[in-house]
């Protein structure tokens, strides 16, 4: 019986819906987070009867059965998270839809929301990094600092200004760079709140005088995941699969009742 198999993917797919739901909750907390919701497709169907018409007398419609579901993308939701004031110099966040761009150790470049940024001091120097040590990007390449900083400063255009200590001049260092994409789904998750440029997403287009959206200093941009619309989707989910497993119990006892029939 096609129920059984059909049932079955029903149930495998809706497994997966289950997994990406749980994962949103899990990251409700985490900085810069956009939530995902995955899509579905329908399978090959079998033609048990085609259309056939001819000079307008026939069958005009056809009669088909499918062979039930699968999962087809991911899909990321872009939308703006709230803000949660934070008060300390370091920590960014973007009101609009651009990204900051890091550099790892081996100059491999990834894009992320979370500008939870800290301080990196070698040989007394210091650079703006992110947790993980990438190197946060400007108009200049790295964000270098220097030493002796007494205060940190950053505008909403992203011009990134010190204060050493003893001193009351305030010296510009940079301009963060901020990046768009033509189309930001087609981004990769590689984890750590990064993101990486694929041939789905478009070459990354660097952004100036608040094309990508203005910096916020003092700010963490939260995730956009809603608790009740994820629980209300992990209900449905759950009623699906209940469904589905249903279908299989109602199509095995069909057979059952076929191999007990007697003469």
């Amino acid at each position: 019986m096609r129920a059984l198999w059909t049932a079955a993917s029903g149930m495998k797919s809706q497994q997966l819906n289950i997994d990406t739901i749980s994962n949103n909750l899990a990251n409700v907390n985490t900085t810069g987070y956009k939530k995902q919701r995955i899509e579905f497709k329908d399978l090959l169907y079998e033609q048990l009867r085609r259309t056939n018409l001819n000079e307008g007398e026939g069958k005009p419609v056809n009669l088909e059965v499918g062979h039930g579901v699968m999962p087809s993308a991911t899909v990321r939701s872009f939308i703006q998270g709230s803000f949660e004031q934070t008060n300390n110099n370091l920590d960014l966040a973007i009101n609009g839809d651009g990204f900051f761009m890091v550099r790892d150790a081996n100059d491999n470049l990834f894009f992320t929301r979370d500008g939870s940024f800290k301080l990196s001091i070698d040989a007394g120097e210091a650079r703006l990094t992110t947790s993980d040590g990438y190197f946060v990007q400007s108009d200049i390449g790295d964000v270098e600092l220097g030493d002796n900083i007494a205060d940190i400063f950053v505008s909403p255009d992203g011009v990134v200004s010190v204060q050493r200590t003893n001193s009351a001049e305030i010296e510009e260092i940079a301009q963060l760079t901020l990046v768009r994409f033509p189309n930001p789904a087609g981004l990769e998750s590689v984890g750590k709140n990064l993101l990486k440029e694929t041939t789905a997403s478009g070459e990354y287009v660097e952004a100036f005088n608040g094309d990508a959206g203005e910096i916020l200093q003092g700010f963490l941009e939260t995730s956009n995941v809603q608790v009740v619309e994820e629980m209300i989707k992990l209900i449905t989910a759950q009623r699906a699969y209940e469904i589905n497993s249903k279908s299989i119990q109602t199509a095995d006892e069909m057979l059952q009742m076929a191999n007990n029939l007697r003469r």
